[in-house]
């Protein structure tokens, strides 16, 4: 269930015990550990653990501790290591100002050289960061169209950073420092990043995660950070797991992807994968790319959409579950008849419904569908995304229309159900003006989503 992306394995403290550690970790359901160099002599023996164990895999790299005597020959050689089947990054590799192990210059040349290295081979980097990150953004920032895939690992960033860095598909990590009680500051930082965005680390054998602080840290705790992240944003540490393990697969390539999924669980709602057709083709929105949520694949053609037997037979007992909420990577309420019968089963059997809507069904379907949402559906959550109709048409890839069309669609719908309308927050006037839009001119209840 879990990936620990960043395990120093080859320290001295390991040396007596590892082949009980790794057993305590796959005990605790670590299905992979990556193991990152610091230098040419680390990067040789995290191979060497690869090679030994089976659920290890390993990354090269020069840390900026030790980049004082930094020789571009160095490259070549990391080069070489990298060919090696089980090596899945660069890094460990970044920015280090709070000590002075090594020049500021120094660690810059290398930290360039490491990056321009990992785009040549294709392969992502693991970037430290300490009381540096002006610099180091900067540097990112130049690599933003360049390909560079990141882990950005032990974040000490702002919620600003971290938003930045998610816009240009890198990932975020934490490790055992959040479970500490006087991190509330960077508990808040985790609340703010969607799980889709970050990674499971232990930095072993550093950063031990409460109650073992003080002791020496090891993959197995990695558990204890999943469930202190589960806690903040309120799912299951299975969400988690998953979620992030899923995640170490798309940047790393460990581990497997899953196959799809017609139905699939958050928390404590069970969601229905309807269709991937839509008539719109939002800017944020990743149908036509893996069509991936949590742990989920969501992929399908329209040959692949399945019956409403399908879902109710998935579905069982409906009243399980806080809701049964049609969702997916399109527009629901272009296979209607299914939603309709689906939602009749789980009303019957005592269960709640919510779907999820661009609004645009009407426009759609030729007819005024709201009379029938009577009695089968709860709560009709609509992406509101933009009170000007230009900027929503411009998101949502649609004509400027559809903006009055989905708000008439809310208008009516809240008439038969309970009508939510929500918006990514990108600032507080856009926030304010919505809200007022929404619960004063349209008489819904507003919602603010976080976007990334």
């Amino acid at each position: 269930m879990f990936i620990d992306t960043h395990a120093h394995l080859f320290f001295d403290n390991f040396k007596e015990d590892l082949d009980e550690v790794v057993k305590r970790s796959v005990e605790s359901g670590v299905d992979y550990i990556i193991i990152p160099g610091t230098d040419i002599e680390t990067s040789i023996k995290a191979i060497e653990l690869a090679e030994k164990y089976d659920q290890i895999y390993a990354s090269v790299g020069v840390h900026p501790h030790d980049t004082k005597d930094w020789d571009n020959n160095w490259i070549d050689e990391l080069e070489k290591l990298a060919d090696h089947e089980k090596v899945v990054a660069i890094g460990e590799i970044g920015l280090d100002y709070y000590y002075d192990f090594s020049p500021k210059d120094k660690q810059v040349e290398a930290f360039r050289a490491q990056l321009n290295l990992a785009l040549k081979l294709k392969l992502p980097v693991i970037v430290h960061s300490r009381e540096s990150n002006d610099d180091l953004m900067n540097i990112i920032r130049e690599y933003k169209d360049k390909g560079l895939r990141a882990q950005f690992h032990c974040f000490a960033g702002s919620v600003e950073d971290a938003r930045e860095l998610v816009g240009m598909r890198h990932y975020i990590s934490f490790p055992g420092n959040v479970t500490f009680k006087k991190m509330d500051q960077l508990r808040e930082v985790v609340k703010r990043i969607q799980p889709e965005n970050l990674l499971l680390e232990t930095d072993c054998p550093f950063m031990t995660p409460v109650p073992h602080r003080g002791k020496r840290n090891e993959p197995a705790y990695v558990s204890l950070v999943a469930e202190k992240v589960a806690e903040i944003h309120n799912l299951t540490i299975e969400d988690i797991g998953n979620t992030t393990s899923l995640n170490a697969y798309k940047l790393f390539g460990v581990g497997k992807k899953p196959g799809l999924s017609y139905t699939y669980r958050i928390g404590e709602s069970l969601y229905i994968n309807v269709t991937n057709r839509c008539n719109a083709d939002c800017v944020f929105c990743d149908r036509k790319g893996e069509a991936m949520i949590k742990s989920y694949s969501l992929k399908m053609n329209k040959s692949d959409e399945p019956p409403a037997s399908v879902y109710i037979n998935e579905i069982g007992d409906p009243a399980k579950y806080k809701d049964i909420v049609f969702c997916g990577y399109g527009e629901p309420t272009i296979r209607w008849d299914v939603v309709k019968d689906v939602a009749k089963y789980v009303k019957e059997n005592g269960g709640f419904t919510r779907m999820n809507t661009n609004g645009h069904a009407n426009f759609l379907l030729k007819k005024d569908i709201t009379p029938e949402l009577e009695g089968l559906i709860d709560v009709v959550s609509i992406s509101l995304n933009s009170v000007d109709p230009q900027q929503y048409a411009d998101l949502m890839r649609v004509k400027p229309e559809m903006h009055k069309e989905m708000i008439e669609f809310a208008k009516k719908a809240s008439n038969h159900s309970k009508v939510v309308m929500s918006i990514v927050g990108l600032n507080e006037v856009d926030t304010e003006v919505a809200k007022k839009f929404v619960t004063e001119e349209v008489g819904v209840t507003f919602r603010l989503r976080e976007y990334f």
